[in-house]
């Protein structure tokens, strides 16, 4: 296992995505694509890459629109239909994947923003995969949804469709730290790992506001992850959901039981759902992330064969 080798490919609206691929030693036992979370970027998930490659699985994931130092602007996917823009690029990476090794088990890994990425994703191009994880996923009601959308076009609406939009952040995630007072950082939220908050904090590509636009987005995105829109994934497919007992985007639990419920409801036939205790958002970075691993890697060992 070396570095990761670093490529990119065009997605649907033009722009370079940055790809990378972490192979394990010796012939891969199946592939983990990783679609990581809102206000970061693919680079942060080398050491989970690297844990997965010991295990003999081949990872790769790229760096959204809006993200990443080749973002053409931080915060924003583009003009139109961004959110399918995000899940189309996924399928992209995915083809692209899958032609260079067409006979290995394919499985998804779809973290925070990632997750509802992952999760609009399924309803359109499940087929063939051997299984999907969902980490730090949750549940929003309506009234919230259309909330939050009505002020990003009505930001959009006077000029600011492609500027920071504090209002929207701070409406989104101020509260996200108050369950953990008194608290060190703004976003002790993420993990009680010391080391990796600041990490974040001292990235200029990690926690920048997302602009007016990009909520736009990103709320008309989850406001698609309603369960009448369950009906044609593929029902065989196992879905996994992990997440810290205490993660305020899984409203420390409940928005994870209710997610698998509605997953249930459509039909999926083997849904897992791991809440670790004291764990916050990022179980991957969490200081407990090597039971976090140790266990995904067993549930990707049991579902290797079809």
């Amino acid at each position: 296992m070396g570095e990761a080798i670093v490529s990119t490919f065009p997605s649907i609206t033009g722009e370079e995505l940055e790809t990378r691929m972490w192979l394990p030693e010796g012939e891969p036992r199946a592939v983990v694509q990783l679609v990581h979370g809102m206000a970061e970027h693919i680079a942060r998930y080398d050491a989970a890459a690297r844990r997965l490659n010991e295990a003999g699985f081949l990872v790769v994931g790229h760096t959204h629109l809006g993200h990443g130092q080749a973002a053409e602007l931080l915060g924003w996917f583009a003009q139109e239909h961004g959110w399918d823009a995000l899940v189309e690029d996924v399928h992209t990476l995915r083809k692209n994947t899958q032609a260079a090794y067409p006979s290995l088990p394919y499985f998804l890994l779809g973290h925070s923003m990632g997750s509802f990425i992952t999760r609009a994703y399924i309803q359109r191009f499940e087929s063939g995969l051997r299984g999907v994880i969902l980490s730090g996923t949750g549940h929003f009601e309506p009234l919230i949804l259309n909330a939050g959308l009505a002020i990003a076009n009505l930001q959009c609406l006077f000029g600011m469709e492609k500027k920071p939009s504090k209002l929207l952040e701070s409406i989104s995630f101020a509260g996200y730290n108050k369950e953990f007072e008194p608290v060190r950082t703004s976003h002790d939220w993420l993990s009680k790992d010391h080391e990796i908050v600041d990490q974040y904090l001292a990235d200029p590509y990690c926690g920048y506001p997302f602009t007016a636009g990009g909520y736009r987005d990103f709320f008309q995105g989850l406001k698609g992850l309603s369960p009448k829109n369950l009906a044609g994934m593929d029902k065989e497919v196992p879905i996994l959901l992990f997440s810290g007992a205490s993660d305020p985007v899984g409203g420390r639990g409940a928005g994870v039981k209710i997610t698998a419920d509605e997953l249930l409801a459509a039909g999926v036939r083997d849904v897992r759902v791991k809440l670790y205790e004291n764990g916050r958002h990022e179980m991957l970075n969490e200081i407990q992330r090597d039971e976090v691993l140790d266990d995904l890697v067993t549930w990707l060992e049991q579902h290797l064969q079809a």
